[in-house]
């Protein structure tokens, strides 16, 4: 746990857990309806009936508020995938993110521009919702790498996390191209693993450089 994320719990310790998820909820509320820029202090203390200085005191800034929220509302994907092979390990990723996403889709677009405009947001989100995931994808690859399957010099594997979530965002913009439910399915065998299982050449040049 970072230090800025320990300094957080320490002063959540105050409120109740329903107290908490009640909070939380009136933000998930306010993002669905307006997205990011709905969502004030004033506007979660007047739902919830709770002093503004209550939040400030708990969270400290409404982006810390809102990773929050989203964080205890989305459930981790990727993290404890590992079926013992790589191929296992993606297609079971491509099957988890495939039933969550319509649940995790419309909250990430609400705060997809806030993201890009508001640097405290964005760092906030990389800290506690991104960088787990990514993580948890680059475990399946370091183990992959370690029982041979791919090569640990490969470029493609640090491409990996970046394409995974980059297709989980893009597949509702591309929804005529990838309506079909096996979309990422179909991404992990026809894209991701020819790439990881590409060989090297004897002087260390991708075939056909």
């Amino acid at each position: 746990m970072s230090t800025q994320a320990a300094t957080a719990a320490a002063r959540r310790g105050k409120l109740t857990p329903e107290r908490e998820a009640e909070l939380y909820e009136a933000v998930i509320g306010l993002l669905r309806e307006g997205g990011y820029d709905a969502v004030t202090m004033e506007g979660v203390a007047a739902r919830t009936k709770c002093g503004k200085a209550t939040l400030y005191r708990q969270w400290g800034t409404k982006p810390r508020l809102v990773t929050a929220a989203l964080d205890k509302h989305r459930c981790p994907v990727f993290t404890g995938i590992d079926t013992g092979s790589l191929v296992g390990d993606l297609r079971e990723a491509a099957r988890l993110a495939a039933s969550r996403r319509e649940r995790d889709a419309e909250l990430m677009e609400a705060v997809s521009q806030a993201y890009i405009q508001h640097p405290d947001l964005r760092a906030a989100l990389r800290e506690t919702v991104l960088e787990p995931e990514v993580a948890a994808l680059d475990r399946i690859l370091a183990r992959a790498v370690e029982r041979g399957e791919i090569d640990a010099g490969n470029p493609a594997i640090a491409f990996v996390a970046p394409c995974f979530l980059g297709m989980l965002r893009i597949e509702r913009i591309f929804e005529d191209r990838f309506a079909d439910a096996s979309t990422l399915r179909t991404f992990v065998d026809a894209v991701l693993l020819p790439a990881l299982r590409a060989e090297r050449s004897a002087d260390g040049a991708e075939p056909g450089a």
